[in-house]
């Protein structure tokens, strides 16, 4: 029985042995299990998951020199992909989602992953039962055990995709007192029994269920019996296949094919993530660009207003300009010295939410350290501005939230489509083929005769007590209230989620239109800002000159100085504002991973070889 067991595992679709993609565990396809052969211990043992990376990656350290971060876009990007703890929070769901395909293609049911979900309607019974949840048949009564009163058979659904074995052995002895001699001629019975079973039950995705059980009993009494000690042993094969409900590969893999689609989406859950996370990267990188810049312009206008300041001074002290203009000079320069250090200020913040973003984890070399972005901001393009309908037609084909959004409409189909097959009746056919036998010791024939498990065993594969049965099994609820309800809101579901993916196509559609207005004002306020700037410098000069000329006066000169400031500052930020709007541009499409160089794979393992090549950099 064991050899038959063993040989029948050995014909089973065997899980393939583990994989790897480098040596990265979060590329590894955790869905192929663990073989089985030729370690045969393997799938009791616990396996390794992805190692737990807490530590800054070895780019962070390598760009830090002098007690400064030289920080350029694709730098920011890098290490974003690799230390970015939001993006390393979902790099899990593809492990996790792989393990979902694992169980399913056991037979058992799927138990979904983040932003990935399981229509309560493939669930038939208890939320989270398997395909079946019978085990398989074994025994030595009649039929296997699965043989019911007056004769009656039936032989139900057995088994899941994983072989199921099952060995069972027992030794029993009992002593019993007697009310009587004349049947044993003993007051006291006592009898040894030793028992043994094995069996080995399968499903097929089509509905098929088969099982193979063998049992065997060895009893000796003090009663008179026939045989004694006497070996009755038993041989049963059994089916079962679905007409109606739970027929063909739409009932029985129907976890696996939501397990699949499933995986599919945790891809398109990753990505979003990830565009979010480098979204805000990008957002923050060009937000301190632009703080870098106003400090700039602050220290420059602090400046300009100490010259002032100085030569108001001189003026006052030869007597050619009143006292109230050095007075003046000073708020100036106080004024000034106060802007630059809430530039600083702001400029610290933001790159303090930078670092933020870089890091898994404070490094004290990084806290010590200052940014320095060495990207420019990038001037507007003709060519930045896409064709309206291109860029539609790119974000509905490559927006990671449509495709998300799909993949659990297609879901709900399957639920469905398996709710209206399960409204049909149960009905199935079976067969039974058995063989049984008896041998032992019997002093009571001439010749006396002795048997054992041998001979016990031979009569049961041999069929010299052969049982044959088949037959059909129907059942059915007379109003089948349940299974319509589990339609019905299969059908509700389904119509909620082609309404939900409308929904999210047309908010999609208006988030590429707002940020192709975006770019088109974002440009139009760069040029206009840019020409209020140099207008603003042409009268600050012309200030100046009169004010050399004695036509006008220190007090003017400051708020040409002030209109020259004010201009520069809204250049900056329009500038930073037209960055952004860029970044929203790619977002809106879809594009942002291509656009920048990205691969998705690079994103799950989270190092990177290759230098990224942002699009704003082009």
């Amino acid at each position: 029985m064991l050899l038959l067991i063993w040989t029948a595992l050995l014909l089973a679709p065997a899980a393939r042995a583990q994989t790897s993609a480098g040596d990265n565990e979060f590329l590894r396809d955790y869905s192929l299990g663990t073989a089985w052969f030729p370690r045969s211990t393997a799938p009791y043992r616990q396996q390794g998951v992805p190692a737990l990376q807490l530590e800054n990656g070895p780019r962070l350290r390598d760009l830090i020199h002098d007690g400064r971060l030289e920080l350029s876009l694709s730098d920011a990007l890098a290490l974003a992909l690799e230390n970015n703890l939001d993006i390393a929070v979902q790099r899990y769901l593809k492990p996790m989602a792989d393990v979902d395909v694992l169980r399913t293609q056991s037979g058992q049911a799927a138990r979904g992953v983040q932003g990935a979900s399981v229509p309560s309607g493939l669930s038939s019974g208890a939320l989270g039962a398997g395909v079946t949840g019978d085990t398989g048949g074994g025994g030595t009564g009649s039929a296997g055990g699965i043989t019911g009163g007056g004769g009656a058979v039936n032989i139900g659904q057995v088994g899941s995709f994983d072989p199921a074995v099952s060995f069972g052995f027992s030794w029993d002895r009992v002593s019993s007192p007697l009310n009587s001699l004349v049947v044993s001629g003993t007051p006291v019975s006592t009898s040894t029994a030793t028992s043994y079973s094995g069996s080995y039950a399968q499903l097929f995705p089509t509905g098929l269920s088969y099982f193979v059980s063998l049992s065997g009993l060895r009893q000796s009494t003090t009663e008179n019996r026939l045989f004694n000690p006497a070996v009755s042993t038993r041989f049963s094969v059994g089916f079962n296949q679905p007409l109606l409900n739970g027929r063909g590969k739409l009932s029985n893999l129907r976890f696996v094919t939501v397990a699949r689609n499933n995986r599919r989406i945790t891809e398109e859950v990753f990505r979003q993530q990830v565009i979010i996370a480098l979204v805000a990267v990008e957002n923050a990188y060009w937000d301190l660009a632009a703080f870098q810049e106003i400090v700039k312009v602050a220290t420059q206008s602090l400046t300009v207003a100490r010259k002032l300041r100085e030569d108001n001074r001189r003026q006052a002290e030869i007597g050619t300009m009143a006292p109230l203009d050095v007075v003046a000079a000073d708020s100036e320069v106080a004024a000034r010295e106060r802007d630059l250090i809430v530039a600083e200020t702001n400029l610290q913040l933001q790159e303090t939410r930078l670092k933020n973003m870089l890091t898994r984890r404070h490094d004290p070399a990084l806290d010590a350290s200052r940014i320095v972005v060495t990207a420019p901001m990038p001037a507007p393009k003709a060519t930045d501005i896409p064709e309206l309908q291109s860029a539609l037609k790119s974000a509905l084909e490559n927006r990671p939230d449509l495709r998300q959004a799909t993949g659990n409409l297609e879901n709900q189909t399957l639920s469905l489509d398996f709710t209206k097959q399960s409204l049909l009746p149960e009905l199935a056919v079976f067969g039974l083929l058995s063989g049984s036998g008896l041998e032992g010791n019997s002093p009571n024939t001439i010749p006396p005769t002795t048997g054992g498990m041998g001979g016990a065993l031979g009569q049961a594969f041999s069929y010299d007590f052969p049982e044959t049965a088949g037959g059909l099994s129907l059942s059915f609820s007379v109003r089948n209230r349940a299974a319509q309800a589990d339609n019905l809101r299969a059908q509700l579901e389904n119509s909620q989620q082609q309404v939900a993916l409308l929904r999210s196509q047309n908010q999609v559609s208006l988030e590429v239109r707002q940020a192709i207005i975006g770019l088109l004002q974002g440009k139009a306020q760069v040029e206009a800002a840019r020409e209020a700037a140099r207008l603003a410098r042409q009268t600050l000069d012309a200030e100046q000159k009169k004010l050399d000329a004695g036509v006008s006066t220190p007090y003017q000169l400051i708020l040409r100085e002030r209109d020259y400031v004010a201009a520069q500052q809204a250049e900056v930020q329009t500038v930073a504002g037209y960055s952004k709007a860029l970044v929203e541009m790619d977002r809106a499409m879809g594009a942002t991973l291509t656009r920048n160089g990205i691969e998705l794979q690079d994103a799950l393992s989270g190092s990177y070889s290759k230098s990224l090549t942002p699009a704003v950099a082009r």
